[in-house]
């Protein structure tokens, strides 16, 4: 009630005061227009990274942190009441602090995209920038991360009764931090197995890994958790400790070449040879194939056939897959229509017995068989 009538007692000072950020707020706005209308005619048809990723991240924020910076710049000059005035800097205090945090996530946001840009994973030989992308990619979670709880804190701060709370609970802060530590354990437990991530790196955006039964490829590692894009468009979301904590298998971690392999069951008449140089000549005619490893072997007999075993080289897991399709489909056309009569097979053996002698017992197996024919 006194604020409203020191308000209207003072009405020109404060219509000055009002009009001083008022036009300070639209003189920002138009600026910011001019200025991203400038942006994008010089940058924003993606060809220069830095700019495209300033004008994605800062489009939106900076309809409220331009005009707050104004603000605070036409503050001593205008004829604020003293009343007004100090829940007006306080607001504007947190506004600056909340300003200056967006500015360090901004700075973070544009550097990653510069890095991202230079080492792509799109690229047949990916291994330095899947590595380069995975650190980048957690490290920029976890300070974010921090950039925002600091923030949080120092705004907090500002408030005269959390101040003094705060204070008065130094004396118990080891309770206390034993207790939040207690209650935050899984957050806190998947931010360090994150940096550990980050740092050792046992999975990398775009492995190729088989955990849970599942194969597929990591598509995304968060501050907590991490996205497994399975084969089938599936998606399998895990903790960060479950890589530390769990066995799993990754077949990309130092290079994501592969060896296929084909099995093929045959009779015991297939001439081997022939096989083998069929299977090179298979594999040079196509593309899948590195062109390093090729081999056949004989793995395997039963009593009824005998395994051969192709070993090919392929250039990641997508290629040895569709490698180890089209092998398997071109070895047995090529069985089909030059040895037929080598396919599996089960041989058997037929015997007939003389009129008026009683057929052997099991018992006296393959000699009483013998002496019922010679009588």
């Amino acid at each position: 009630m006194r604020m409203l009538q020191s308000i209207l007692i003072d009405w020109r000072g404060v219509a000055w005061s009002a009009g001083i950020l008022g036009g300070a707020i639209v003189c920002s706005l138009a600026v910011r227009k001019i200025l991203f209308f400038l942006l994008k005619r010089v940058g924003g048809d993606g060809r220069t990274v830095f700019l495209t990723s300033l004008i994605r991240h800062s489009e939106r924020l900076s309809r409220w942190i331009l005009p707050l910076l104004a603000i605070l710049a036409v503050l001593p000059i205008s004829a604020v009441p003293d009343r007004v005035m100090s829940p007006f800097q306080h607001i504007v205090g947190i506004g600056l602090i909340a300003a200056v945090a967006w500015l360090v996530i901004l700075a973070i946001d544009v550097l990653a995209d510069m890095i991202t840009a230079r080492y792509r994973v799109d690229v047949a030989d990916n291994l330095l920038a899947r590595k380069v992308q995975t650190q980048l990619y957690v490290l920029h979670r976890v300070v974010a991360v921090a950039v925002v709880l600091i923030a949080l804190g120092a705004i907090l701060m500002t408030f005269p009764a959390i101040r003094t709370l705060g204070t008065s609970l130094l004396a118990s802060a080891g309770l206390i931090g034993l207790v939040v530590g207690m209650a935050m354990r899984p957050t806190i437990s998947s931010l360090v197995a994150g940096v550990q991530i980050a740092l050792t790196q046992p999975i990398r955006i775009e492995d190729v890994v088989i955990v849970e039964g599942e194969w597929g490829w990591i598509e995304e590692i968060g501050t907590t958790y991490v996205v497994v894009r399975i084969w089938d468009l599936r998606r399998l979301v895990l903790p960060l400790s479950y890589f530390i904590e769990h066995p799993f298998q990754n077949w990309t971690r130092t290079s994501s070449d592969l060896l296929a392999t084909v099995f093929v069951w045959v009779d015991y008449t297939i001439p081997v040879g022939d096989v083998r140089e069929e299977l090179r000549r298979i594999l040079k005619s196509t593309q899948l194939w590195k062109g390093k490893v090729c081999g056949l072997q004989v793995t395997d007999a039963s009593e009824h056939s005998v395994q051969l075993r192709a070993v090919m080289d392929a250039r990641d897991s997508g290629a040895a897959w569709d490698l180890r399709c089209y092998v398997r489909e071109k070895l047995i056309e090529f069985l089909q229509q030059a040895y037929p009569e080598c396919l599996p097979r089960h041989r058997g053996e037929f015997r007939t017995v003389s009129d008026g002698v009683k057929p052997a017992r099991r018992t006296g197996g393959a000699r009483q068989v013998a002496s019922a024919e010679k009588t």
